[in-house]
């Protein structure tokens, strides 16, 4: 199938995992890759001629701006982004510190609209760009103790359901990827605060389902470079689908979403030991 060639390609969130390995991936395909972490320390080892390493934080307007006219500057256009910055907030949704969602949100939802707001006028120019929103198979189907995660995914979906349509006209392609589960350090980030269940919380009876939880993308999980090469062989497609669902488990979550509601919310909450509250 006729792939593109010789995209100009920016990640966000290049430090570790997903973006770290799409960034390799686009570079050994020959293309030229703006790599973009919160972090310039993080992203200092990406060395490859066509990989250009930019600090860049997702939930700061000048950070953004900077890093893409950088990116311009370096690569003459962006012909693709790819909007993979983000984390799992994890913990019931009665007890989440609200500093701390409004940190969820405008990391995995407004940044991504920021980053998407700030290419698009080049690519409109061209008539030509994509868009690549990493969502998530969690924001199709939310299970108990991450709400703020799949709140946020299922956020990702939606608007990038209507940039897809608003943008279409305009020569430019957006794609939503949904991921079920691949191998990085996203489970020991999302594990992070989530000792704050184990004592004078409501839900401390079932604090080990709650870091369970913040596990659960690691099990069996897709090992990262090859999710890496399969989705940048999908989305360098000249006709590459609107939705990917890619990864171990990709399927699993949506099917589990088209049960009935009495049905899913039964079998989800003995899966995460919320028959255990007192």
């Amino acid at each position: 199938m006729a792939a593109l060639s010789s995209q100009v390609v920016l990640i966000t969130g290049c430090s570790t995992g997903i973006g770290r390995a799409l960034a390799g991936e686009f570079a050994r395909k020959g293309h030229r890759v703006i790599a973009t972490a919160r972090t310039s320390e993080s992203i200092k080892d990406l060395t490859a001629k066509n990989i250009r390493p930019i600090r860049l934080d997702v939930t700061d307007g000048a950070s953004i701006e900077g890093a893409v006219a950088e990116g311009v500057a370096w690569g003459g256009r962006i012909d693709m982004v790819v909007n993979n910055a983000g984390y799992a907030l994890i913990g019931p949704t009665a007890e989440l510190d609200l500093a701390d969602l409004r940190v969820q949100l405008e990391t995995n939802v407004v940044g991504l609209v920021a980053v998407s707001q700030a290419v698009i006028p080049q690519m409109v120019k061209r008539k030509n760009g994509r868009i690549v929103n990493i969502g998530s198979v969690s924001g199709v189907t939310t299970t108990p103790f991450s709400g703020a995660y799949c709140g946020s995914k299922a956020a990702v979906h939606m608007l990038s359901d209507a940039l897809r349509m608003e943008l279409a006209p305009l020569g430019i392609r957006v794609i939503t990827v949904q991921p079920g589960s691949v191998t990085s350090d996203f489970g020991k980030n999302a594990e992070s605060g989530t000792e704050r269940y184990r004592s004078d919380s409501l839900f401390s009876d079932v604090h080990e389902s709650i870091e369970a939880r913040a596990q659960l993308s690691q099990q069996n999980g897709t090992p990262t470079d090859e999710f890496a090469r399969h989705l940048v062989a999908i989305v360098t497609r000249r006709r590459a689908p609107a939705v990917v669902r890619l990864g171990n488990g990709s399927r699993m979550l949506p099917v589990i979403g088209r049960l009935p509601l009495r049905l899913r919310d039964w079998f989800l909450g003995r899966r995460f030991g919320l028959e255990g509250l007192q």
